[in-house]
């Protein structure tokens, strides 16, 4: 299985998703998915915010370091399974590039029925140019989304 997530720039919300995925399931052993990132706007190169490299090393033992962006058209995005956005509105942008994806596009927080007391909020707010709190924050978002997506690839692939 073949995992994109999506977001702008792909050095903050993408890239935790992406390398936090990724380290989840070398820990469970999970060998058979693939996870990428990539963002709208990205430019290619561009290494993470050094607020996520820190926020993702300190509370998540997750490197972002060798990170480096992907702009989405430089992406292997019509390959994947799944595709997993940070927002409504990439995942609007994706369907928009890749009309062919339709059913594989989803918001992270739709796809795993993220169910927090703002449930109608599906967006994970962008904490680009922000304080590490606002990091922190977001990436307790994003690893409940992860979370969820391991325990739903559990059900439907074992």
């Amino acid at each position: 299985m073949n995992i994109m997530f999506v977001c702008t720039g792909n050095i903050c919300r993408s890239a935790m998703a992406h390398h936090l995925l990724e380290k989840k399931l070398k820990d469970l052993k999970i060998e058979n998915v693939r996870v990428y990132s990539c963002g709208v706007t990205a430019y290619n190169g561009e290494k993470s915010t050094w607020e996520a490299i820190y926020i993702m090393e300190k509370y998540y033992n997750v490197d972002l370091k060798n990170h480096r962006a992907t702009n989405i058209k430089n992406s292997n995005i019509e390959n994947m399974d799944l595709i997993l956005c940070a927002t409504k509105y990439h995942k609007e942008d994706v369907l928009e590039l890749y009309p062919s994806l339709k059913g594989k596009v989803f918001t992270m927080k739709e796809y795993v029925n993220y169910d927090e007391e703002n449930h109608n909020k599906i967006d994970i707010k962008d904490p680009w140019g922000y304080d590490k709190e606002t990091y922190l924050e977001c990436a307790k978002e994003i690893s409940k989304c992860v979370e969820l997506l391991i325990e739903k690839m559990k059900q439907n692939y074992s």
